[in-house]
């Protein structure tokens, strides 16, 4: 019996092949969204979207060569290069996003990998934010070893670490780090007993079967990870790939539908791209699984729907927040065991993503 034939109940125990991924994604359009909904409800509140809230804690000046990436020191964009923030103004920061409604506050550091008193710094913000009530997620690039248990010994929630697409097609998009050195990150991140948010690009100039690629790497983690950001490439200029073609926005949909259904647990973010898409198209997102996003106006160095938008799509739409109970009960996974672990993470968006 292969993963298609599955019960729903048992989607997060087989190991996913890019074959039968691929089977997914090339259902009839109305199946596939039909299978994801049936696959979310039997995990998630179905009108519920979880809310986090993004600031860039350190912006410009990585000397990665990520293809997408306005913040690279390699490419001539509009971002400036910008020292990290002062304590109070990412406390202040964090009140405003509080007071709107998040219940996540997300850190994003464009660093290729944090020295020790870039870490020790993050680690106070970590755990001033915490003494807020809201919960804490960081991206701050490549972990050595220790960073991550310094980083969990602060409060730290979540540590986000995107692979971006699958390994065929990595090196077509960035040279400056191995697909294992992504991964060894991310090994480091659960071993200290942090919660993972991993995800990926859709756009880039990748095949369907290399975006089934990527799901195959995520959906095949022990376990998934808590949370999957999708994200739709924002093309800047300056960028090696400010010229590439847009996506069709359909299949944006299914890959979100796909990682519903191998991933169903988790929380599937829709993420970067979110500004470029009328509510018609966010709406078919939120169906086909999607029940995370950013929230506000900005996301790092790229827009994102204000405030007043967001909450008029929630209303339209008959959505509401996820409550701390609701997520607590939704992220939790089942193991090959038949146990449950982890919860919701948070994810950092492209085209700014670590």
């Amino acid at each position: 019996m292969d993963a298609l034939s599955l019960p729903n109940s048992q989607q997060a125990a087989p190991n996913w092949t890019v074959q039968t991924i691929l089977d997914l994604y090339n259902m009839p359009f109305m199946d596939l969204m039909f299978r994801a909904q049936q696959t979310h409800r039997e995990y998630h509140e179905p009108n519920a979207v979880q809310l986090s809230s993004l600031l860039s804690i350190k912006t410009g000046g990585c000397p990665e060569d990520c293809s997408y990436c306005p913040q690279s020191s390699r490419y001539d964009t509009s971002v400036e290069r910008e020292k990290l923030m002062p304590l109070d103004e990412v406390v202040q920061a964090a009140k405003q996003a509080r007071a709107a409604g998040a219940q996540r506050f997300c850190m994003g550091a464009a660093w290729r990998n944090p020295k020790a008193h870039q870490v020790e710094a993050v680690a106070e913000m970590i755990r001033a934010v915490k003494a807020l009530g809201l919960e804490t997620c960081v991206t701050l690039g490549m972990l050595r070893e220790g960073q991550a248990r310094q980083l969990k010994q602060a409060g730290l929630d979540y540590y986000n670490h995107n692979l971006d697409t699958s390994p065929e097609f990595y090196g077509q998009i960035i040279t400056t780090r191995t697909y294992q050195d992504r991964l060894d990150t991310l090994e480091r991140v659960r071993a200290a007993g942090i919660h993972v948010c991993c995800g990926g690009i859709v756009g880039l100039g990748e095949s369907r079967r290399e975006r089934a690629g990527l799901i195959a790497q995520l959906a095949n983690m022990k376990p998934y990870p808590e949370s999957v950001p999708i994200n739709n490439l924002v093309k800047v200029q300056g960028t090696p790939l400010a010229d590439n073609e847009d996506i069709d926005p359909f299949e944006l949909v299914r890959t979100i539908a796909v990682a519903r259904i191998t991933m169903p647990a988790t929380f599937v973010r829709l993420s970067a791209g979110r500004e470029a898409m009328d509510d018609s198209l966010q709406a078919l997102c939120f169906m086909a699984g999607a029940n995370s996003m950013f929230y506000g106006e900005k996301l790092l160095t790229t827009g994102n729907p204000q405030l007043q938008a967001d909450q008029a799509l929630f209303h339209r739409l008959d959505l509401k927040p996820v409550t701390q109970s609701g997520t607590d009960h939704a992220g939790t996974q089942p193991s090959e065991s038949g146990d449950t672990a982890g919860k919701c993470a948070c994810a950092v968006a492209a085209p700014t993503s670590a």
